[in-house]
């Protein structure tokens, strides 16, 4: 048995005019064969489809609870503390005796004073019989005008001591009144400052205790100046339509809880703080169980009414910036559109949105990250409202086949 090499599989084509077509021939046919590049397809997003429905508006912000009154109770006069005279943490009514000073030297000078009054008038009267004897005698030229007109002085200069005197002796008896320290106005009285046997000043002020007036109570809080206008706006359609001027607020307390009563606002400050931007305001609140106390942090509500053309949106959907917000919308053409909105409160896991979108405008949801402004998309979910469960385009074809 012979062995035969096997044959090529293809003749060597040689060269010249007939080589060059075929290898030409045979490069077009590897290019026709390889697959064509095909372009992405369009990104896939979720929409929600708003429109223009009422909202109310609710604002949230951080506030802190003040007494309505706050009267500091200081000594007026210098002495010893010798008795507490209420019970810390009580109510006291306006004239309760709080604390008492030691009275002592304080009658001692109500006495000099007095004395001093009595010396006093007596020389007033010695002057005025003075005056009485000096009348026949200048008459009579038994003395000279000059010891007449000198006896008037010395009368005038009596009185004016008189006047002096008694002054004296009523400052002695307000001093003396002044060491009974009573409240001065009615409200809840706080920790002694001082306890019996301290000094207190009256040049110094030294403070004894603090009444405070806790119904109703105060609410401060500040708010920036757009949501400033945003109140003012409310307060002015609230008037332009007959109903009450005040804004409703209502508190949540550290725990979570919903305070049960009502209050209003009363007090817009009328300038802004060229440092925060903020400016203050202040709500009233009923506290006739004195639940709420000065000082506590809380979170502060204002119901500014309802918008009538407001539209939901979700949170996600929104991007911040220092102007307010944008959205991404999907046009009726397919293509992607950045659009300028203007954010009210938020509400929920929603904006309120005031300006900026009309209603069946398609606010895409999920996949932002996906699209550029101008890009066409494809709407993979859609529903009717920022509230709406979405509904598939799988179930939305699924409809239409069975229909």
């Amino acid at each position: 048995m012979t062995y035969s090499p096997a044959r090529p599989a293809a003749r060597f084509i040689g060269s010249g005019p007939r080589a060059l077509a075929a290898v030409s021939a045979i490069a077009l046919f590897s290019a026709c064969s390889e697959p064509e590049q095909q372009a992405p397809p369009p990104a896939e997003v979720k929409v929600i489809t708003v429109a223009s429905e009422p909202v109310s508006t609710v604002i949230e912000v951080p506030g802190r609870l003040q007494a309505i009154r706050t009267a500091e109770v200081r000594a007026r006069v210098d002495g010893i503390v010798e008795r507490r005279l209420y019970q810390e943490g009580s109510d006291v009514r306006p004239g309760q005796s709080l604390f008492a000073i030691d009275q002592r030297p304080l009658r001692a000078q109500l006495t000099a004073a007095q004395a001093n009054l009595a010396r006093s008038e007596a020389t007033a009267a010695n002057a005025e019989q003075d005056i009485k004897r000096y009348d026949g005698l200048v008459g009579k030229q038994a003395i000279s005008q000059q010891e007449y007109d000198a006896a008037v002085a010395r009368l005038r200069t009596a009185e004016a001591d008189v006047a002096a005197a008694s002054a004296q002796v009523e400052t002695a008896r307000l001093n003396l009144s002044y060491a009974t320290v009573t409240a001065p106005i009615s409200g809840r009285a706080g920790r002694a400052a001082v306890t019996e046997g301290a000094l207190v000043s009256a040049g110094q002020g030294t403070l004894l205790t603090r009444v405070e007036q806790l119904d109703p109570i105060f609410v401060n809080f500040s708010q920036s100046n757009a949501e400033l206008l945003s109140i003012r706006r409310a307060l002015d359609a609230r008037r332009r339509s007959g109903a009450s001027g005040a804004v409703k607020v209502q508190l949540v307390l550290e725990d979570g809880t919903l305070y049960d009563r009502t209050g209003e606002l009363d007090f817009l400050d009328l300038s802004i703080d060229a440092a925060t931007g903020t400016a203050g305001l202040r709500a009233e609140i009923p506290n006739p169980l004195t639940y709420l106390l000065p000082g506590q942090f809380v979170r502060v509500r204002l119901d500014l009414g309802d918008e009538a053309d407001a539209m939901l949106v979700p949170q996600r959907s929104v991007t911040l910036n220092a102007q307010g917000g944008t959205v991404m919308v999907v046009g009726a053409d397919g293509m992607t559109e950045v659009r300028t909105v203007t954010l009210g409160a938020l509400r929920g896991n929603d904006w309120v949105v005031l300006d900026g979108l009309s209603a069946g405008d398609r606010v895409i949801t999920d996949g932002l990250q996906k699209v550029q402004p101008g890009q066409p998309v494809t709407v993979a979910a859609e529903a009717a409202s920022a509230d709406s469960s979405v509904t598939t385009a799988t179930a939305d074809s699924l409809s239409r086949g069975a229909t």
